[in-house]
This record gives C-alpha cells, sequence and structure tokens, in this order.
C-alpha cells in the first residue's frame, strides 16, 4: 500500500514509518520540513496521489485553546480536502483517551475539534485514542523546569510505549476503517511524578520535583480522567521494560 503519514518527523511519526516500511509498505512523509504544509496547503496534493490511507500524528501549539482549536481545525480541513480529492480510502487518526474527559486543557480541546472534523468529514476513518505516552511525564518535567526545579501535577495515567502506539496505528491503515477503535492503553497505571523521578534518574539528571495542580494540568485532569475506558486493548511494553531501555 501507498500510505502517507502527517507529522512523520515527530516521535510517533518516524516510529509509525519504520513500522510501515518494514512491513514493505510505499510511506510519503508529510512534514513542514519535507517541504508539505497543512497549514497552507502547499506541496499536499502532489504528496497524496496515489495514496490509499492518510495517518494523522500532527502536534500542534497547546498553550491556548484558540490556537489549537484553529491549528488542529485548519490542518485537518486542509487534510481532509486534499485526501478527497486524491481519492484517499482510509484517514488514521491518533487522538487521546479521555478526550471528552478533560475541558480546561488546550491540546485536548484542538483534538476535539480534530476528531469532530474527521468523524463528520468525507473519508472513511479510524481514530485512535491513546493514554499518554511512556516519555510524557519526562517532557512535562522540562517544559517547567527552572533552575534545577521542576512542577508537574499528581495525575494517575496508564502510559503506553510510542513504539506499541506506533504499530497499532501501522496495523490500523494496511486495514479496513473500523470508526473509533478501543482506547489505546499501556498494561500498568502509574503515578505521573513518580514516573518523572524515575525517568529523570534514569538519564543521571537531578531535578527537584514539585507536586502540584497549579501549574498546566488543573484538578479536572485528577481521578481516573486520564484513564483508559472499559475494553480497552492493552499494549504489551511496561514502563518498567521502555525505562530499562532509555
Amino acid at each position: 500500500m501507498r500510505i502517507a503519514v502527517a507529522g512523520a518527523t515527530g516521535n510517533i511519526g518516524a516510529l509509525t514509518v519504520d513500522v510501515l516500511e518494514r512491513g514493505g509498505h510505499e510511506v510519503v512523509r508529510i512534514s513542514r520540513a519535507l517541504g508539505v504544509d497543512l497549514s497552507t496547503g502547499e506541496g499536499l496534493d502532489a504528496a497524496l496521489t496515489g495514496v490509499d490511507a492518510v495517518v494523522d500524528v500532527l502536534n500542534g501549539p497547546a498553550g491556548d485553546p484558540a490556537e489549537a482549536v484553529a491549528f488542529f481545525g485548519g490542518t485537518t480541513r486542509t487534510l481532509l480536502a486534499a485526501e478527497e480529492r486524491a481519492g484517499v480510502r482510509h484517514h488514521v487518526l491518533l487522538s487521546i483517551a479521555g478526550v471528552d474527559r478533560v475541558e480546561g486543557n488546550a491540546h485536548y480541546a484542538g483534538k476535539r475539534e480534530q476528531e469532530r472534523l474527521v468523524v463528520a468529514g468525507p473519508i472513511p476513518w479510524t481514530i485512535v485514542p491513546a493514554t499518554q505516552f511512556h516519555d510524557f511525564a519526562e517532557m512535562v518535567a522540562r517544559w517547567t523546569e527552572q533552575d534545577g526545579v521542576a512542577t508537574i501535577a499528581p495525575l494517575l495515567v496508564q502510559p503506553v510505549a510510542p513504539g506499541d502506539v506506533a504499530g497499532v496505528l501501522a496495523e490500523v491503515a494496511t486495514g479496513e476503517p473500523l470508526g473509533r477503535h478501543p482506547d489505546l492503553a499501556g498494561p500498568d497505571p502509574q503515578d505521573l511524578v513518580d514516573m518523572a523521578r524515575r525517568t529523570l534518574a534514569a538519564r543521571g539528571r537531578d531535578v527537584k520535583l514539585v507536586p502540584t495542580w497549579s501549574g498546566l494540568f488543573g484538578p479536572d485532569m485528577a481521578g481516573d480522567a486520564l484513564l483508559p475506558a472499559d475494553g480497552a486493548r492493552i499494549a504489551p511494553t511496561t514502563f518498567d521494560e521502555w525505562l530499562a531501555r532509555v
């Protein structure tokens, strides 16, 4: 199959490209860095020529809800319109487990708009809602770190390995559209503060972590808000196994 990956130079995008190519598929990389701009549509029609399926793992701004909605809405409209012109038969979107349970987060607002457009759009679709990735805790600590101190919310998560996510996206893209895929999660619930502490230690970094709800993530994300729904698909790689390879 000829499969396009939007956001191909990002972490999940690059892993998905690798899985697809190892499976013998022809992959078209869609990225602004590679000359295809989803904000303007530049280069997109040429990139989608002969493409059977598109996997959208594009990331975007998360600081302001209006900005996130505008970015994800604009790029998704542009992508879906180009797919319709090209005769693409399957649109696969990576989304977030529990995206409808969290109201105040900008990134979640953008992803909800993206899902809405895909469901209402002209291309048969599959949405794969995944939990946070194994490297999420370290990323959050990096966002807030100042002078060796980082604030981090004590979130309960059930993280999934990026490589497992890429494998499921590749599997889904090469199959028939499914509608909404079950939530995709890792095997074990984890505390985000403990995940950050252990990841930073494995990296050899000495950062003081201050648990707080006053930062990027508020109490609306506490409890089971970020955990997968019943019937989730459980990926095999544990956080400990991923951490051992850091």
